[in-house]
């Protein structure tokens, strides 16, 4: 009987006249609930069309706002941790009361690093690169390397590719050290990262991994990509200088990313805003004195044979 009650009502409800026939009323209610729907519907593509532009302002929004910050920031340390090869070089010589203290210490790095000592490494043998990059390096003595860290970091939200770089603006000078003492390498594999000469040689930074590509151009292959979720990455850098020299310059970079596709270089810079300069040291040429240690007694390169360079030392 409700049921009945509401078939009555609900088609005047709706406008039907209240003389139409059972057929007719049946068309009118159907009308109506096909314009019910498509109502909905168009209410909700307006709401769906009126998100639309809101949600693409933002996100150009966002997109400006990713594109304003800086690609990335770079920033240079000296490797915290001593190499198990390494020399020391010192401004002065050495006392003899520092030299017996130097001889007897268990940890030698430290101690002369106390004394104002400042570290390099012995540069690893690469021999699984190239012939043509081993022929540049043969000089029948060790090299030695300044090494740092370099750490590239981005906030950016889509990424950042670098892809090449190149040594500007360098500057040398002679050697100040007057004392060097190293501990020689005894074998062993390189050490992950790149290395460059200065002035750079062809192909140079080139990688020192001891894997396949050791050798080859470092950005021959691979790039450094920061941002979109990557905040950092790093590169163990091995600097060569001439011996005898202390050497300063500065690294241009070329990236690409979402807003430059064709790339760009640009200058690196330090905290300050100044173009970054890097320092790299050599052994020096003729030092006042010079010990090796390790895998042989304490010796002084002045005790060694008439043409003996002492582990790269003289």
């Amino acid at each position: 009987m409700a049921d009945d009650g509401l078939r009555a009502v609900l088609p005047e409800a709706l406008g039907v006249p209240a003389g139409a026939s059972r057929r007719k009323r049946r068309l009118w209610l159907a009308v109506a609930a096909v314009s019910t729907v498509l109502g909905m519907l168009g209410g909700a593509l307006l709401a769906y069309l009126m998100i639309e532009p809101s949600v693409t302002k933002e996100n150009d929004s966002n997109k400006a706002y990713d594109a304003g910050q800086p690609p990335f920031t770079v920033s240079v340390q000296p490797e915290q941790s001593a190499p198990s090869e390494w020399v020391m070089v010192l401004d002065r010589t050495l006392t003899d009361e520092e030299v017996r203290k130097m001889k007897a210490s268990s940890d030698v790095f430290s101690y002369l690093k106390s004394l104002g000592g400042r570290p390099l490494a012995y540069a690893p043998y690469l021999e699984h690169a190239p012939q043509r990059y081993l022929e540049q390096t043969a000089h029948g003595s060790m090299e030695v390397s300044d090494t740092f860290k370099m750490t590239v970091m981005s906030t950016r939200q889509y990424a950042v590719a670098i892809n090449d770089w190149e040594v500007t603006d360098l500057t040398c000078r002679k050697s100040t050290a007057q004392a060097v003492v190293g501990q020689p390498p005894q074998g062993g594999a390189a050490y992950e990262g790149i290395r460059l000469h200065l002035p750079s040689r062809a192909d140079e930074p080139v990688l020192t991994d001891d894997t396949q590509g050791q050798g080859e151009p470092y950005f021959g292959s691979r790039f450094i990509e920061v941002g979109n979720g990557q905040s950092s990455g790093g590169l163990r850098v091995e600097g060569i200088a001439p011996r005898g020299q202390v050497c300063e310059w500065g690294i241009r970079v070329h990236y690409n990313d979402t807003y430059r596709p064709e790339g760009r270089w640009v200058q690196l810079q330090d905290d300050n805003g100044e173009p970054l300069r890097i320092r790299t040291e050599s052994v020096p040429e003729n030092p006042r004195q010079s010990w090796v240690f390790g895998a042989m007694p304490w010796t002084s390169c002045d005790e060694m044979p008439e043409g003996d360079d002492c582990y790269g030392l003289r």
